[in-house]
């Protein structure tokens, strides 16, 4: 007779570090979902490329709210190195209940222009550096035993194509297939992993530099405007927070009914200029 399989002991869905790490959150929707969980009782690690200023701006924001921010910075183009800014910061600040993984780069080259370093440098910063960030802070979670969020910033573009956007589109269609994989591996655990799927948000990623979003500006939009980053991080703190624990590797759309136009708005266009991307 065959002994049973061993299985980790069922986790309180409330009983995770209340301590966050958040990638890439010098401005834009890092910034907004740091400060977001600052607000639901995070301490919050936060990590940047090259605007320390605006990581220390996020960090004063957090600690306005009561909670503690440590910083560090966090070059995914070597993501190896990269990816052990997050048990630093688990260390510093004393735990580590939460992973967002936000940071990313992107590109406007078609693809039978782009060189094999191009296609590289974006699939380290946006596809490899999240899996090691992810991997670091799920061990850490698993070996602490009470359970966590993984949670990935990804993209419409998960799902839709954009022209010039190649590496970026496989990027975070694979970063939604492995957070689908690692929901599967690490349930047992009490670990939750799903991702966000923005849309067009008025950040400085999409040119607009923290820019109230503009009612009226996006006719092509069901809800006829940019997002605002803290729409975003709502629905990433809500993934981070109790009240989700029965919801593990789901893609949650923020993009103002964007992805619903497809057939409707290719009837609607008069030129060929979308292939000019």
């Amino acid at each position: 007779m065959s002994e049973a399989p061993i299985r980790p002991a069922p986790i309180s869905p409330t009983g995770y570090d209340r301590v966050a790490v958040v990638t890439g959150a010098d401005s834009g929707i890092g910034r907004a979902t740091a400060v977001t969980l600052a607000e639901q009782g995070f301490d919050v690690g936060i990590t940047f490329h090259s605007d320390e200023e605006g990581a220390d701006e996020t960090a004063r924001l957090v600690r306005e709210h009561g909670r503690t921010a440590a910083v560090r910075r966090h070059d995914l183009a070597d993501p190896e190195r990269a990816a052990a800014v997050v048990d630093e910061l688990a260390d510093e600040l004393g735990g580590l209940g939460v992973l967002v993984n936000n940071a990313g780069t992107g590109s406007v080259t078609p693809l039978l222009e782009m060189g094999f370093e191009q296609w590289r440098s974006v699939l380290a910063v946006d596809l490899d550096g999240a899996f090691l960030c992810a991997q670091r802070a799920a061990r850490r979670m698993v070996a602490a035993g009470r359970g966590g969020r993984i949670v990935g910033v990804t993209s419409v573009h998960e799902e839709y194509p954009r022209i010039g956007a190649g590496p970026y589109c496989a990027a975070k269609g694979g970063l939604r297939m492995l957070s689908r994989v690692l929901a599967l591996e690490l349930a047992p655990y009490g670990i939750t992993v799903n991702t966000v799927a923005p849309g067009e948000i008025a950040t400085p990623m999409t040119g607009q530099e923290d820019e109230p979003p503009k009612p009226g500006s996006r006719p092509g939009y069901p809800i006829d405007r940019p997002g605002d980053a803290r729409e975003v991080a709502a629905v990433v703190a809500f993934l981070a927070s109790p009240a989700a624990s029965y919801v593990t590797g789901a893609s949650l759309f923020v993009d103002g009914g964007m992805v619903l136009m497809g057939p409707q708005a290719t009837g609607a266009l008069t030129s060929g200029e979308w292939r000019r991307g």
